[in-house]
C-alpha cells in the first residue's frame, strides 16, 4: 500500500517511487566504487558457477611428484604440499564461500528484519526485554557460538549458515528498529491504524517498503562480514571441511609452509578472500552513496 493516508495522493506515490528508483539506478551507473566492486563480485560469481569447466587441473587431485612447485607456466599459482594446482583450487574454491555466505546473510536479513520491525513498532516492554537479550547475544564472539553449534549439531555447511545467520541477525534487527522508530509516528502509519489495519499488515505493507534502503545497505555490508567469517571458521576447523578447496581451509592446510618459503600456497587464497570482501564493501558503499544522493 502507499506511504500516504489516502485519496489522490495515493495515485501520485507510485510515479514518485519509480522516479526515485530511476535516480538511484542512474547514480549507481555513475558510481566508480559500485561498478568496480560489482565487477569483482561478478568475476568471483562466474568462477563459482563455471570454474570447474575452465580450470586446467582437477582441484582435488593429488600429485605428490609436483608438490610445492613454484608458480610457472605449467602451474600459474604453483602447487600445494599435496601437489594440487593452486590456481584451480582458488578458482573452484569460490563456490562454497559464495554459497554459504549469501545464504547466511539471507537468513540474517529475514530474521533481523522481522525482529527489527516488531521491536520498532511495538516498543515498550517487548522492546526492552528482547533488546537486552539481543545485546547479550551480540556480546558473544561468533567463534564461541560456532564451537557450541558444532558440538551440538556437528560440522556442516548448514551449521555454518545457521551460526552466521543468527549471529548477524541482531545487528540487522537493530538497524531496522532504528528505521522503524522514525517511520511509526508518520501520518501514513496513523492513517493505517485509523483504517483498523492489523499490526502485521502495517509492518509488512506500510512500514517495510519505506525502510528497505537501510536494510539493503546493511545486508550488503553483512555479506562482506559473512564472507570473512566463513573463511575464518574454515581456517580454525569449525567451518567448511575437507576435501573442499575452500579458501579459508586451504590457508589453514598450507600456512605452515610459509616458514619454508612456499608463500604461494597461502598468498593467492588470501588475496581471493581480500578481493571478494573489498568488492562487496565497494558495492555497499556505492549503494549507500546512491541512496544518499
Amino acid at each position: 500500500m502507499s506511504a500516504v493516508p489516502a485519496g489522490d495522493e495515493a495515485v501520485r506515490v507510485e510515479p514518485e517511487r519509480r522516479g526515485r528508483s530511476a535516480e538511484v539506478l542512474r547514480a549507481l551507473a555513475r558510481s566508480a566504487p559500485f561498478l568496480t566492486g560489482l565487477a569483482i563480485v561478478v568475476f568471483w560469481i562466474a568462477c563459482a558457477l563455471f570454474g570447474r569447466f575452465v580450470v586446467p587441473y582437477d582441484p582435488l587431485a593429488d600429485d605428490v611428484i609436483n608438490a610445492l612447485a613454484p608458480p610457472s607456466g605449467e602451474h600459474w599459482f604453483g602447487t600445494d604440499q599435496l601437489g594440487r594446482d593452486v590456481f584451480s583450487r582458488v578458482i573452484v574454491g569460490s563456490r562454497d564461500i559464495l554459497t554459504v555466505a549469501p545464504l547466511a546473510t539471507l537468513l540474517a536479513t529475514i530474521a533481523g528484519t522481522g525482529l527489527g520491525l516488531a521491536l520498532g513498532y511495538f516498543r515498550g516492554i517487548f522492546d526492552d526485554i528482547v533488546g537486552r537479550f539481543l545485546e547479550a547475544f551480540m556480546a558473544i564472539p561468533v567463534v564461541i557460538v560456532a564451537l557450541l553449534a558444532v558440538v551440538a549439531l556437528g560440522t556442516s555447511k548448514v551449521t555454518v549458515i545457521v551460526v552466521i545467520g543468527l549471529s548477524f541477525a541482531p545487528v540487522i534487527a537493530r538497524t531496522v528498529r532504528s528505521a522503524v522508530l522514525a517511520e511509526r509516528e508518520l501520518d501514513y502509519v496513523a492513517a493505517a491504524r485509523l483504517r483498523r489495519e492489523n499490526a502485521f499488515h502495517i509492518m509488512a505493507f506500510e512500514i517495510l517498503p519505506n525502510v528497505t534502503p537501510p536494510i539493503l545497505v546493511e545486508s550488503t555490508v553483512r555479506l562482506g562480514y559473512a564472507i570473512f567469517t566463513v573463511a575464518t571458521l574454515s581456517f580454525i576447523g569449525f567451518g567448511i571441511q575437507p576435501p573442499s578447496p575452500d579458501w579459508g581451509l586451504s590457508i589453514s592446510s598450507n600456512y605452515g609452509m610459509m616458514a619454508g618459503g612456499f608463500w604461494w600456497t597461502v598468498l593467492f587464497d588470501a588475496l581471493a578472500i581480500a578481493t571478494l570482501v573489498v568488492g562487496v564493501n565497494l558495492v555497499a558503499d556505492g549503494i549507500q552513496g546512491a541512496l544518499d544522493a
